[in-house]
This record gives structure tokens, C-alpha cells and sequence, in this order.
């Protein structure tokens, strides 16, 4: 399970409906894990209208946010959260299956 808090629903709400009114509807969230970042992993967003016949799927208002079969272990019982200070704006996870991170947070390792 992977939980999207408020201030990350909200926003992932405003991308989504920010992408083309008439298609936003159709449009999702991918959440995944890659190789690579100071840590070892990095995590990255995209925008797309495809869901894969193995994704794990989470609702989001009226959209969904994906996640495939090979990050979600590395993702499970993460907690989604948008966050906007001084240091800019980005969605942060809080992941309790990394064991390292980077000060930025965008990577992690295992």
C-alpha cells in the first residue's frame, strides 16, 4: 500500500487537470524507482494516460497514480506528501524502506 496524503492529492489534482481539460480525466501519475541519484536510487514522476494490465493503481480524486510491478516493492508503505517552503516546491516521500537518503531526498538506497 502506498498512501498519498492531502497536500499531494491536491496537487497531483492541479497537474493533472493542468494537462489538457479535455483529457485530463484520462490522465494518471507515475510514480517510480530508477537506478541512479547520489544513494544509489532516485525516484521519478511522470504524466501518462496508459495503465499497464500490471500496475499497481491508487486513487487520487478522479485520477489515478500508477506504479509498476518492479518499483513497488521499494515504494510499498511509502507515504506520499507535496511539499512547499523556502526551498522550493516537490512531492517528497517518506519511504521506510530506504536505509539511506540523500539530503535532498530525491534518492535513496537499500
Amino acid at each position: 500500500m502506498i498512501t498519498i496524503l492531502q497536500k499531494a492529492a491536491d496537487r497531483i489534482q492541479i497537474i493533472l487537470a493542468q494537462v489538457n481539460d479535455e483529457e485530463a480525466a484520462t490522465m494518471h501519475l507515475r510514480i517510480f524507482v530508477q537506478g541512479g541519484g547520489c544513494t544509489g536510487f532516485s525516484y521519478g514522476f511522470k504524466v501518462e494516460d496508459t495503465i499497464d494490465e500490471e500496475d499497481y493503481q491508487f486513487e487520487c480524486g478522479s485520477h489515478k497514480v500508477l506504479v509498476d510491478p518492479i518499483s513497488y516493492p521499494y515504494l510499498k508503505d511509502s507515504e506520499i506528501d507535496f511539499k512547499d517552503d523556502l526551498s522550493g516546491s516537490s512531492f517528497s516521500i517518506n519511504n521506510p524502506n530506504a536505509t539511506s537518503k540523500c539530503g535532498c531526498g530525491s534518492s535513496f538506497g537499500i
